[in-house]
């Protein structure tokens, strides 16, 4: 089973990290990744820009609407992705608690297929 995890974290908590902290940070998670990686439970994955970098399309009533920024105001951001490759979710949610950083993943389940048949019409 295929699952994402996304790492949402405090962007301003980690500018203010020290260059030793924010070192010790990095090195850390590529541990973490390059340990995974190398037990093929890392398929993919990437670390994002700042929320800064951000531009943000709506689509609402035949309108489009084109701005800077994150979709919504928040003090933490989506940071980051990893594709993982587990049996099941409980081993993907295990594979999360060991993320080396204070930060907040969300788990989710990537839907391998479709069946079209039961999808709304538009």
């Amino acid at each position: 089973m295929r699952c994402t995890l996304m790492f949402v974290g405090d962007e301003s908590a980690e500018a203010a990290l020290d260059p030793a902290e924010r070192r010790r940070m990095y090195e850390a998670i590529g541990t973490w990744w390059g340990e995974r990686a190398a037990a093929g439970r890392i398929l993919d994955g990437k670390e994002l820009g700042p929320t800064a970098t951000a531009t943000t399309i709506r689509k609402r009533g035949g309108k489009v609407t084109v701005s800077d920024g994150p979709f919504i105001e928040s003090k933490e951001a989506l940071g980051g992705f990893a594709i993982v490759d587990v049996p099941d979710l409980d081993a993907a949610i295990e594979l999360a608690k060991g993320w080396p950083v204070l930060e907040t993943i969300e788990v989710r389940p990537v839907v391998e297929e479709r069946d079209e048949s039961s999808q709304p019409e538009g």
